[in-house]
């Protein structure tokens, strides 16, 4: 029986850079605009909270880095010796 053909890996079809992208540019509108263009409904006054999402997004792109390694690894070692050239 025939394997499905697993497809090239992409950066840009990991959600963890995605993510990450969105909470920099909150991070990025925080700063410019203030806490207040960022904060949840309800959520306590604190300061500084686009740093919070400054540390966030960058955990989200250490993930996405991660992850993206951990596919082309897999990638490589399910397509070894099965490549046709």
């Amino acid at each position: 029986m025939a394997q499905k053909k697993l497809p090239k890996p992409a950066w840009h079809k990991n959600t963890y850079f995605w993510i990450a992208g969105i909470l920099f540019i909150l991070c990025v509108v925080g700063l410019i605009g203030g806490d207040n263009t960022i904060r949840d409904p309800g959520q306590k006054r604190e300061g500084f909270l686009w740093l919070l999402y400054l540390v966030a997004s960058g955990i989200m792109l250490l993930n996405g880095l991660i992850s993206h390694a951990q596919t082309v690894q897999h990638y490589r070692e399910t397509t070894e010796g099965t490549r046709e050239e």
